[in-house]
């Protein structure tokens, strides 16, 4: 990932939002330009619901949850520049956006405990900095002191479409209607849960990516890191 130097500090770039407004997308190019490691802590939510269907546990299930969770491993590793998600050892990246996995995610999302587990996680990756990371409670929660806070947003018809294509890509089919609801649901789990609800941080800022290009934001977001740099270095 190179060496910090004075004119290029590293720094923690957290990036949240909801469910299909590019904020992966966006945190994927932002790490790959940056040479920072990108964490998807969507992906980490996901491996836990996948990991309690293998287990047969329901999501209401709280003490076998609780029993579960210390037989799982959750890893980030990078192949070729992408940042892929394991479970006990086991890519799982293939695995995570089947209808099974996403119909229960905000509900795994909203348990205190599987939240308290992951956030331990999240912030050990984040101790060298040079991260930067996508998800709901990231720059309020996660990593409140980050030096970059992102809160992404779309209209739902953008959304839909995205998730859509993004998914198709991967050779799973599901209607618009399914994905369109799916979206809609766990914007109301996410918003409204009592643990850690999705919340635009009040120094974030805010990107509409309804009409911006993958490049647009990109471009967008690299003015705000190298404000957030140059402020950095004349602060020395």
């Amino acid at each position: 990932m190179g060496s910090e130097s004075i004119a290029d500090p590293k720094i923690i770039i957290a990036i949240d939002g909801l469910s299909g407004c590019g904020k992966s997308t966006l945190a994927k190019d932002l790490s790959k330009q940056l040479s920072y490691l990108h964490i998807d802590s969507g992906a980490m939510y996901r491996s836990v619901a996948l990991h309690l269907i293998r287990e047969g546990i329901s999501v209401n299930d709280i003490e076998d949850i609780k029993q579960a969770l210390q037989s799982l491993e959750i890893s980030t590793k990078l192949h070729d520049q992408v940042s892929i998600p394991y479970m006990n050892g086991e890519r799982v990246d293939h695995l995570l956006q089947t209808s099974e996995v996403v119909s229960i995610v905000s509900e795994v999302a909203a348990i205190k405990e599987v939240r308290s587990f992951l956030k331990g996680i999240q912030q050990d990756l984040g101790k060298d900095k040079g991260i930067v990371m996508d998800g709901r409670d990231i720059g309020s929660v996660i990593f409140p002191d980050a030096e970059l806070k992102l809160y992404i947003t779309a209209d739902i018809g953008a959304r839909t479409d995205r998730r859509a294509k993004e998914l198709e890509a991967r050779g799973l089919e599901m209607t618009k209607e399914f994905i369109k609801s799916n979206l809609e649901k766990r914007d109301y789990i996410d918003s409204n849960r009592e643990v850690s609800p999705l919340i635009k941080a009040d120094d974030a800022i805010c990107i509409d990516t309804t009409k911006l290009t993958r490049e647009d934001q990109l471009n967008e977001a690299i003015g705000y890191v190298e404000e957030v740099k140059s402020r950095l270095n004349a602060a020395k």
